[in-house]
């Protein structure tokens, strides 16, 4: 199966990092090489380009894809997460401009073997790395009733998380659940018929919360974002597109932190906590697709993406 995924947001997105000719950008998830072909495309001689991926084989496509650029560019399989270090081993302190897209990519959720959807039957795994231990399967057939209810409720905000749920344990005690399909036959039974047959496909919440568990999404993205905005040199931009709430939250509160990290009270006549700001929101409201775009792309329907630029004072 070739790897196939329409970049979303593609011509915001690189407009929005301001690319200089001889800056440094990094794509955190570079994917299929959409956006970061449309990056190395701008560079000259001195730029230069750092893919990160944890999905060995969107490593290996967008390494072929990018061969023409020669030495400008550097492909590394790792997580997000360790940015600072892949750079530190690269011998980059600094860079000027960070592009995340936080999307699964279309090959990962079309190829059924790799246990992402729900719309086509295989193996339940949904781990973007295939080197890491723990799986979908793993987390449906261990977790605590209690665990998966609050990881379906919160991550999946799903109504009907205590029955999935229950109704999780309760097939498990006789039989262990394997598959995708298995796992939506659970979970369309734990729902009244009218939540079952109205918009949208029943168990998509609840895949999204158990992939987001399974690849610790949400912690990675909370942990790695004070980091990146460390990593920019000034006037340097950070680029995330998010697809559910969840993470856009997580982005936006990160965003206004690094613009106003003073945490004296409001009635404080001057600031004395000594925090001061690290640059500002460009995106007071997120960039959304376009309507062509959404009817081209349903997948980009929820896209958002949120822009926050580094000021050195």
């Amino acid at each position: 199966m070739e790897f196939q995924h329409v970049s979303v947001l593609l011509e915001e997105t690189v407009e929005a990092l301001q690319i200089k000719p001889d800056g440094i950008y990094v794509d955190g998830t570079l994917g299929g090489a959409g956006h970061a072909r449309q990056i190395c495309q701008r560079l000259n001689d001195k730029g230069r380009f750092v893919g990160i991926d944890q999905d060995e084989e969107a490593v290996a496509v967008s390494t072929e894809r990018l061969k023409e650029y020669g030495e400008k560019v550097s492909i590394i399989k790792s997580n997000y997460a360790q940015m600072k270090q892949v750079l530190q081993d690269l011998g980059i302190e600094k860079v000027d401009g960070i592009l995340l897209d936080l999307g699964v990519s279309s090959y990962q959720l079309d190829n059924a073997e790799r246990g992402f959807s729900y719309m086509a039957d295989a193996p339940l795994d949904m781990r973007m790395d295939k080197d890491q231990t723990v799986s979908a399967k793993d987390i449906v057939n261990t977790y605590p009733e209690a665990e998966l209810a609050r990881i379906i409720r919160e991550y999946g905000e799903e109504r009907y998380a205590r029955n999935i749920a229950r109704n999780i344990v309760k097939t498990r005690e006789s039989r262990s659940i394997e598959t995708t399909f298995q796992l939506v036959d659970i979970i369309r039974g734990s729902m009244p018929a009218k939540a079952r047959n109205g918009k949208g496909h029943p168990a998509k919440r609840t895949f999204q919360a158990i992939r987001i568990e399974c690849n610790h999404e949400l912690e990675v993205l909370r942990e790695a974002l004070d980091d990146m905005v460390d990593l920019l040199n000034d006037q340097g931009r950070l680029c995330i597109i998010t697809f559910h709430s969840l993470e856009d939250r997580i982005v936006k509160v990160s965003y206004r932190r690094n613009e106003n990290p003073c945490t004296c009270p409001p009635d404080f006549p001057v600031c004395v906590c000594g925090k001061r700001s690290k640059g500002k929101v460009i995106t007071k409201k997120p960039m959304l697709p376009s309507e062509r775009e959404q009817e081209e792309n349903s997948r980009s329907q929820s896209a958002k993406l949120r822009v926050f630029e580094r000021i050195d004072t």
